[in-house]
């Protein structure tokens, strides 16, 4: 099943302490700023909830995991303040996952570029099918995975970083993903996956509350200043996408 509501669509489907968070876009499940916002809520309001011990983040379909931020949006900021605001949607979503107090289980089937590949970094631990490929082609249209690039560096170290945004025209396979850190496993097909997420989830489930979420803690130690940087990160993403480089590369990629 697959959304066609311009805004996306997100469910939360929360069963035997396992909250299964999945969002979806006709545009290869990109986001617009809106549902950016419902995500970032959904994961503080999953956080408190006690019935939850673990979550999955999954998106819709057997195709894209994400395509990052909505293009349309992106193209249509005109000011620093609605650039700043845009590029801290994902900012809001990575910092709220990062304090949600619970494990979050990465189930990724399918492509994912920039501020998709930052959502990726933002879980705990991911499974993946072989067609999960991740490119950051931000450099492509003048601007740079800033926002992102703390989460993305902390599971791939800055030289992982560093050759993801450089070679921002290719993609890097599953199985650079997985050698780099970014995931866990890699199967060769989304049965597969969805089985063994499921696996992992019941079994995270039957563990102690108390020890899963102080683990979270412990695996996020030394992020605390996050709010700050990547609210920083989102002034510098806002500024270049108001440059006349960017607004040239980006009329290109329209046509």
């Amino acid at each position: 099943m697959t959304t066609n509501r311009q805004n996306g669509s997100l469910y939360t489907n929360i069963q035997q302490q396992i909250a299964t968070i999945e969002f979806g876009h006709p545009a290869s499940n990109s986001f617009p700023s809106e549902l950016l916002a419902r995500l970032a809520k959904e994961f503080i309001s999953v956080g408190k909830n006690d019935a939850v011990s673990v979550i999955i983040l999954k998106s819709e379909g057997d195709k894209a995991f994400c395509a990052g931020a909505s293009f349309d949006e992106l193209v249509a900021i005109s000011n620093l303040e609605e650039g700043k605001q845009f590029f801290s949607g994902f900012a809001n979503v990575i910092n709220a996952m990062r304090t949600c107090g619970k494990l979050i289980i990465g189930s990724v089937q399918g492509k994912t570029v920039g501020g998709g590949v930052g959502l990726a970094a933002a879980c705990d631990y991911i499974l993946a099918t072989e067609n999960a490929a991740i490119k950051l082609s931000e450099f492509t249209i003048g601007i740079g995975p800033f926002v992102i690039e703390p989460a993305v560096t902390r599971k791939i170290g800055v030289s992982g970083t560093a050759e993801l945004t450089l070679d921002a025209t290719n993609w890097k396979n599953a199985y650079w993903a997985k050698e780099k850190g970014l995931y866990a496993k890699v199967f060769e097909s989304q049965k597969e996956l969805d089985e063994e997420v499921a696996l992992l989830s019941e079994k995270l489930a039957s563990y102690n509350p108390v020890a899963l979420s102080e683990m979270k803690k412990a695996l996020w130690q030394g992020t605390e200043n996050w709010d700050a940087l990547l609210t920083e990160r989102a002034t510098i993403s806002g500024q270049l996408v108001l440059s006349e480089f960017t607004k040239k590369a980006l009329s290109k990629f329209k046509k």
